[in-house]
């Protein structure tokens, strides 16, 4: 984060979400959020003067450093959970009452996702123009999308899993009351607007000193379009991942093609 006197502006995120609310397809979505990933916003807050402060460095030595503190304006909904209020630009702060006399903090997306990990945050996530077209980014979806921008910046590209053929691995169905019927809804609706994805695949994931399974989408596409359509894929099933882990693999691996024998898919070209 970081505090600048520039004015600031978003009018192509402010496009994507017009264009999003009133035609909510899968690439209107996606286009929403590549903005969000890039944009710059307003956030009011009360920003102390540097002070000294004690740390230890990676030697354990104490050293004295300047630190700053922020303390955020916060919203709340109405069931009283808190939210980073995000506006795109001075109008839109400026219609909250609570904002005058307040400083302009300038966040981004990896702002907002930095202080939603920390334990004792007990904010709920980040809403943009909360007093106009808003749009409310919730902690797990922070999460997720954090994680995915990771993985892309760690590996030039989304990550394809591979699995190699003396690893154990446990492959297994969602149990019932808990198959995840949201997130499958969105990605069907987003496979629906595609004409090279043949069929798709559900698994529950676990590898090796692993506790905890992940959701595996195994997809059989033709053509070139594989990272085109996992990130679709990505956003789609975001706000729906409930702490869960997404990994995506395409059918024409042999681990793939073993992993759905039997088994029947959630989607096909025909739905």
């Amino acid at each position: 984060m970081e505090n600048k006197k520039k004015p600031i502006t978003n009018p192509k995120l402010l496009e994507a979400i017009v264009n999003m609310q009133e035609d909510n397809n899968p690439d209107n979505v996606n286009r929403m959020i590549d903005c969000v990933m890039e944009a710059q916003f307003i956030t009011p807050g009360n920003i102390s003067k540097p002070r000294p402060v004690a740390k230890t460095d990676k030697n354990g030595s104490t050293v004295m450093q300047q630190e700053t503190q922020i303390q955020f304006q916060l919203i709340e909904n109405q069931n009283g959970e808190k939210f980073f209020p995000a506006f795109t630009d001075n109008s839109e702060k400026d219609k909250w009452a609570n904002s005058k006399g307040k400083q302009d903090v300038v966040m981004t997306f990896d702002g907002y996702a930095q202080l939603l990990e920390d334990p004792k945050c007990n904010v709920m996530g980040f809403v943009i123009n909360p007093f106009g077209r808003s749009v409310a980014f919730p902690k797990p979806m922070v999460k997720s999308l954090a994680e995915q921008k990771k993985d892309m910046q760690s590996t030039g590209g989304l990550k394809q899993q591979t699995i190699s053929p003396d690893e154990q691995v446990q492959l297994g169905d969602p149990e019932p009351d808990e198959y995840p019927i949201d997130m499958m809804a969105a990605i069907i609706n987003f496979l629906r607007e595609r004409d090279d994805v043949n069929a798709a695949y559900l698994r529950m994931f676990t590898r090796e000193n692993e506790d905890k399974p992940s959701y595996l989408v195994i997809v059989d596409f033709t053509g070139d379009k594989m990272e085109e359509i996992f990130k679709g894929i990505s956003t789609s099933a975001a706000p729906h991942l409930s702490g869960y882990m997404l990994s995506m693999i395409p059918y024409n691996l042999p681990f793939a093609q073993k992993a759905v024998d039997g088994v029947e898919p959630f989607y096909t070209i025909e739905d």
